[in-house]
């Protein structure tokens, strides 16, 4: 019954990826009319660049990416699937596939929570954050047996201890994939040298990115089910997808040491994606506060489409629901 059971979950999944790249918008469009989103995107009144102290001294504006490894210190396999999870404490796994299935599944789950699947992408080993904190995790991977059939080929029940429970929010993952060498990670320390605050460089960042990438309204009409966004490209481009406006900005963040979960979920009727930044002196919220007192959801993909690059555009987000976090 548990593998019947996982198929549905993944069934079920692959129907909310292609939902997230097909109906997530960046606004309303006369060409691409964006449905359910009418009363969400709306101007308020406030914002500008937060307050800083000008005697302050500069944050370290230093990148610092972190580096999964498979130490092979813990690990389980099966049919050319091997799962490492060396680092659970740290708030990840890896996984590896060296068998010619075309179509192969990771799914991790939280002993009571919602399922994550994902696709693998290739035969090297890639990471996939436990993000929903320390627990017992369902590991399993899938092979495509036909259709939307698939067969277990490796599966455990892992314990993770995460000692700091931001570590999978400052990780490169598969939905966020940044180096040290990575023009994104450049491009964040540019944009932050000087800044004298979290929330300082946060606000670069986001201003940044809601002026200089547009929405890609063909990339949303022709995206297949397991795309996964290449921060590099959507910085050189300038354009793309909710999921690569989301991307490009947690990659950005995690490099400069700020915390930042990668959302997705719904949006009014639209299965989206966007943000939500840990301010370690605040505590884990969803809002960045810009002004003192009004508070505006971290969502890079309907502020840029509106006519400025305030980020004042999405209302009091009660219309947001998020769903998976990584």
């Amino acid at each position: 019954m548990k593998r019947v059971a996982s198929f549905l979950k993944i069934i079920a999944f692959v129907a909310l990826t292609a939902m997230l790249f097909s109906a997530c918008g960046g606004g309303e469009s006369s060409e691409n009319p964006v449905a359910g989103l009418g009363d969400l995107v709306g101007k308020v009144t406030g914002g500008g660049a937060p307050k800083e102290d000008p005697d302050a001294p500069d944050r370290d504006s230093v990148p610092q990416v972190l580096v999964n490894a498979a130490d092979g210190a813990e690990t389980f396999a099966g049919n050319d699937a091997t799962v490492d999870f060396s680092h659970a404490g740290d708030g990840y796994i890896m996984v590896q596939y060296q068998g010619d299935n075309p179509k192969v599944k990771v799914q991790i789950t939280k002993e009571g929570g919602d399922a994550y699947t994902y696709d693998l992408s290739g035969s090297e080993f890639e990471a996939f954050p436990l993000s929903r904190g320390s627990g017992n995790y369902d590991i399993a991977v899938f092979l495509n047996v036909s259709g939307d059939q698939y067969s277990q080929a490796a599966a455990q029940t892992i314990q993770a201890e995460i000692a700091d429970e931001y570590q999978p929010f400052l990780r490169p993952n598969q939905y966020c994939t940044f180096t040290s060498s990575s023009q994104t990670v450049a491009k964040a320390q540019d944009l932050v040298t000087g800044s004298k605050s979290d929330i300082g460089a946060v606000y670069r960042i986001f201003e940044y990115i809601t002026k200089n990438v547009v929405y890609d309204y063909d990339k949303a009409a022709s995206v297949q089910s397991g795309y996964l966004p290449n921060v590099d490209e959507t910085l050189s481009t300038g354009k793309g997808i909710c999921f690569d406006y989301a991307s490009l900005m947690t990659a950005m963040l995690r490099s400069q040491r700020i915390p930042c979960e990668l959302v997705v979920g719904y949006a009014g009727e639209a299965y989206h994606a966007w943000i939500a930044v840990h301010l370690l002196d605040t505590g884990k919220v969803m809002n960045i506060e810009f002004n003192g007192d009004q508070w505006t959801l971290m969502d890079p993909t309907f502020t840029a489409s509106g006519d400025t690059a305030d980020p004042n555009v999405v209302g009091d987000g009660e219309s947001y629901n998020p769903v998976y976090y990584y």
